[in-house]
């Protein structure tokens, strides 16, 4: 666990650091607000379809070659992206850039892989919750490393972001060990590797069932709430960098001490199925009250109000991997990080152009809030199809089983 918790943390805090100034990088392309959120929009899709037709292919050779020369060719590659989106000096060049870091971020498919090689069923939800601890580390550090060296200048997080990405290659190449026995192995098919078979194969797992559709679902409001957040907070509240920065850090902070510290104690008192619940009926509520939020203070109050929020997806992991074999792990993550990168796809698509509708009202309007307000109607989907599971998952218990 040490070893791959450090590698997702240098992960995570590459990737943070350029959270709060990519879309000011794309906003400094357009002038107009519209155009603004419409072409960070593009850019966002582009990244998420690469990554939803690359995820599960590099989760099924993983299963092949083992998790670490995987994740150590989404380290190089992660890194050619951003020194790549550095140097760009147009959005087509922006959007190659990131279209080729979406292609080899499965590094979060595969650490969840690793994790669920190297523990019991029972202990996976509280390790699953650690990785999202350490990601929530890596956006504590990222986001405000970054917003501070945006002011400076836009293109210098991207180059902090490269540099930290290469140190995790050479971490993994030196010191990472591998997770998959060699007995637990299995051939790679392109046909199972494809997102389409990914995608039906994790229906398809026995215990699963609407548990797919609160992935799906979830995950849409959280990436929309990505796609959106910088320029939302730009546009209601006159945010730059710096502002976006920080508050991104304190979201780290809240996750840090939900899955680092909470999720193992709230573990021992509750399932993880009550967890995912009841997380769903505070990021809906949260997700309204960000949409109505009319002073800046406002968005951190909500911050620390969601701290069941941050139990959900450790949670339904969870839920997931207890219901895959030991040889398919990385095919099954890499197919709940196809879909969740399929939703990063449908988020830009979405999110943005209902954020360029409404970009116009004047600051402080509750009207620019509309994309968090579909975000809440997402998250009551998801807690119907979670109750749902509950409840049949608990009929199912219930039935006598056949004398022998």
């Amino acid at each position: 666990m040490p070893f791959i918790m450090l590698a997702v943390l240098i992960d995570m805090a590459a990737i943070g650091v350029i959270v709060p100034v990519l879309p000011t990088l794309v906003a400094s392309f357009e002038t107009n607000p519209a155009d603004q959120a419409y072409w960070y929009g593009v850019v966002a899709a582009a990244f998420g379809l690469s990554n939803f037709l690359a995820a599960p292919v590099l989760g099924a050779l993983s299963d092949r070659f083992g998790r670490r020369p995987v994740m150590l060719l989404g380290f190089m590659g992660l890194g050619v992206s951003f020194f790549g989106t550095a140097m760009t000096t147009s959005l087509m060049g922006l959007i190659i850039a990131r279209t080729l870091g979406g292609a080899m971020q499965a590094n979060v498919a595969i650490a969840n892989a690793y994790v669920a090689d190297i523990s019991a069923p029972e202990q996976r939800a509280k390790r699953f919750g650690l990785l999202g601890a350490m990601m929530g580390v890596g956006f504590i550090i990222g986001p405000v490393v970054g917003g501070i060296l945006g002011d400076i200048n836009l293109h210098l997080p991207f180059y902090l972001a490269g540099s930290l990405t290469l140190l995790n290659l050479l971490y993994g190449y030196f010191v990472l060990p591998e997770s998959l026995p060699q007995a637990q192995r299995k051939a790679f098919s392109w046909r199972s590797a494809n997102p389409a078979t990914s995608l039906h194969k994790l229906g398809q797992l026995k215990g699963v069932g609407p548990l797919v559709g609160v992935v799906a679902f979830s995950g849409l409001a959280q990436y929309v709430l990505y796609t959106v957040w910088v320029l939302y907070n730009s546009f209601k509240f006159g945010w730059g960098p710096r502002e976006n920065g920080w508050s991104l850090a304190v979201v780290g902070i809240v996750a840090v001490l939900v899955q680092g510290v909470l999720m193992g104690r709230l573990l021992k008192r509750f399932s993880p199925s009550t967890l995912a619940i009841w997380g769903l009926v505070s990021s809906a509520t949260s997700y309204a009250l960000w949409g109505a939020a009319t002073e800046g203070w406002m968005m951190y109050a909500v911050i620390a109000f969601n701290l069941l929020g941050g139990t959900v997806t450790a949670s339904v992991q969870s839920m997931i991997s207890s219901a895959a074999d030991a040889r398919s792990q990385g095919q099954t993550m890499g197919a709940v990080s196809a879909l969740g990168s399929l939703m990063a796809v449908v988020a830009p698509i979405l999110g943005a152009p209902l954020l360029a509708v409404v970009s116009h009202f004047p600051q402080g309007d509750w009207r620019i809030g509309a994309p968090f307000f579909f975000c809440a109607v997402l998250q009551l989907a998801s807690l119907v199809l979670a109750i749902m599971h509950v409840q049949r998952h608990h009929r199912r218990q219930a039935q006598p089983k056949p004398a022998a």
